[in-house]
């Protein structure tokens, strides 16, 4: 049986979901899930979690995520990206500088509180955002705390004074939940102009980089090279504080017990011949089960 997560490049046009959907197909698997949804537009990055891998598809979601696109400066779209219908416009007449866009990014940086686009997939009352969005209903949009850990430019800004428009390439690094369309339009609010996202690529995410990356056509028609591309299921835990057990202790873990730890971390992996077999969480001075995987014992 496979067990373990494959890092997927997602096309563009694809729902995470699809994504899913044809992996079930191809390698005739049922247990299996992503984490960390990427809109339709946006590609790159996409863990798929894969037989026991799915009981970390919450903490998956848990993890940082890094991200490189293109923003437009001179008009807005309702959908914060260039596949929305255009709301505003406004003529850029001369050069954002560099320095001025950079300075305005950093506004962004920490922990800052951000509303989410209409057209996404936040609930509301039990539906979508972009449910009321598409039946023409307006709805108030719940405010969300988020942390950018950093917002930066990459490139000289493109200034197209015919059009009047300015094209600027970006990195961030932000914490799940984040809207990097969100960023882009405000970002345009602070400088006084609008601003729309022009495309997005996920490099990073669960602690995956895009090098580990394989597209998804690739799988689909060679299905038995995913033995050699899976990850194993303890690569996600390589920034966890790790603890190796005895016999006796895994005795007491495999039965859920609480135990003492040497450690003060929040979450520990504890190991057992080789493999991480649970995730405990501390509580108070002792601590307890959080995840049990167990990994074929």
């Amino acid at each position: 049986m496979l067990n373990g997560i494959l890092v997927i490049d997602k096309d563009k046009g694809m729902t995470s979901a699809d994504v899913v959907y044809h992996l079930r197909k191809a390698l005739h698997i049922k247990k299996i899930g992503h984490a960390g949804t990427l809109d339709p537009d946006v590609t790159g990055v996409l863990p798929i979690a894969i037989g026991q891998a799915t009981k970390l598809i919450e903490l998956m979601h848990e993890e940082n995520k890094k991200y490189v696109g293109q923003g437009i400066f001179g008009f807005a779209t309702d959908s914060y990206d260039i596949s929305g219908k255009k709301t505003e416009f406004k003529k850029i007449t001369s050069k954002i500088k560099h320095h001025q866009i950079q300075k305005a990014m950093q506004e962004f940086v920490g922990s800052i509180e951000q509303v989410p686009p209409i057209y996404s997939a936040v609930r509301v009352n039990g539906k979508h955002l972009y449910e009321y969005a598409r039946a023409g209903i307006k709805v108030e949009r719940p405010k969300r705390q988020v942390e950018v850990f950093s917002y930066d430019l990459t490139n000289e800004p493109v200034f197209d004074k015919e059009n009047g428009q300015e094209v600027f390439d970006f990195k961030i690094e932000c914490s799940k939940g984040t809207y990097v369309r969100s960023l882009i339009n405000d970002l345009g609010t602070s400088l006084g102009v609008p601003a729309v996202m022009k495309n997005l690529r996920r490099t990073s995410s669960s602690g995956f980089d895009i090098d580990q990356a394989v597209k998804l056509n690739e799988i689909s028609e060679n299905p038995d090279m995913v033995n050699e591309l899976l990850q194993p299921i303890d690569s996600f835990f390589t920034n966890y504080a790790h603890e190796d057990i005895d016999t006796d202790l895994w005795a007491k873990v495999k039965n859920g017990a609480t135990i003492s730890l040497k450690t003060n971390a929040k979450k520990v992996a504890l190991g057992y011949n080789n493999r991480v077999k649970a995730i405990y969480q501390k509580d108070g001075t002792m601590y307890r089960p959080y995840l049990m995987l167990l990994q074929n014992e």
